[in-house]
């Protein structure tokens, strides 16, 4: 009888909004831990913002802060603030002036970029000693049967549907090419408790779930909508998930 709620709605079919709703939040730490170690506070960069989830962050810690997409789907629906100023543009062709940045960022991002002409870009936009952090979130965790058959979809099922990029993601960005001098940056990680719809809508922003879905495969999809909505219980329950975050943080 839980089933229902992952059989009625087909979670898999959803755009920007539900990137912006579901997409978890960095904690707070990331941007204060960055915020310390830059030579000022006056301009951040964030690129590949998405929906603006480390972009509104860094705000409460950077005078002013702009978000850089590519998506034009995903600036519209970016998180607005006063401080905070978003441009749809590539992170190869960065909109900002020369000797502007202290810090800049990419969140879940940099496995897209090509890293030499972003590399150059950063050096060009950047404030001497700026910093410039890649940060990404791993694979979530749940509890029990729960993470069991999760781990079982993300690693077996899904798996083959990831472009090759995940990879550096899953790594924590261990193997990429990071020219700079780095630092060592602290141990963070997003603990949030979330229901069945959260869990669901958050995994309908993955890239894999729309190459599945492209491929035929919804009832692979819906499969495991109807396993984990059975394994959940009552749908509105909340769960703890967490998910590890790591940075690559180096000096210019």
């Amino acid at each position: 009888m839980h089933s229902t709620l992952a059989e009625t709605k087909n979670w898999f079919d959803q755009g920007g909004s539900a990137y912006a709703r579901y997409r978890p939040e960095y904690p707070p730490a990331v941007a204060a831990f960055l915020a310390s170690i830059a030579p000022d506070t006056v301009q951040a960069l964030d690129v590949g913002c998405g929906t603006g989830q480390l972009t509104v962050q860094l705000a409460e810690n950077f005078r002013r802060v702009s978000g850089i997409d590519p998506s034009e789907d995903q600036i519209n629906h970016a998180t607005p603030k006063q401080n905070v100023t978003y441009h749809c543009a590539p992170a190869e062709e960065l909109p900002l002036p020369n000797n502007s940045a202290s810090l800049v960022t990419a969140a879940q991002a940099a496995h897209w970029f090509d890293l030499p002409r972003f590399y150059g870009e950063v050096r060009r936009v950047a404030t001497p000693d700026a910093i410039l952090a890649l940060i990404s979130y791993g694979v979530l965790r749940l509890e029990g049967d729960l993470g069991a058959r999760f781990e079982r979809f993300y690693w077996h099922e899904i798996g083959p549907y990831w472009p090759p990029e995940r990879q550096l993601v899953d790594s924590g960005y261990a193997t990429i090419e990071f020219p700079f001098d780095e630092i060592g940056s602290p141990l963070i990680a997003i603990h949030l408790e979330w229901s069945l719809e959260d869990l669901l809508g958050y995994i309908s922003t993955w890239s894999s779930v729309r190459n599945a879905r492209d491929s035929g495969r919804d009832e692979l999809l819906q499969g495991f909508a109807a396993d984990i909505a059975n394994l959940w219980g009552e749908r509105t329950a909340r769960r703890p998930i967490t998910w590890p975050v790591s940075m690559r943080v180096g000096r210019l």
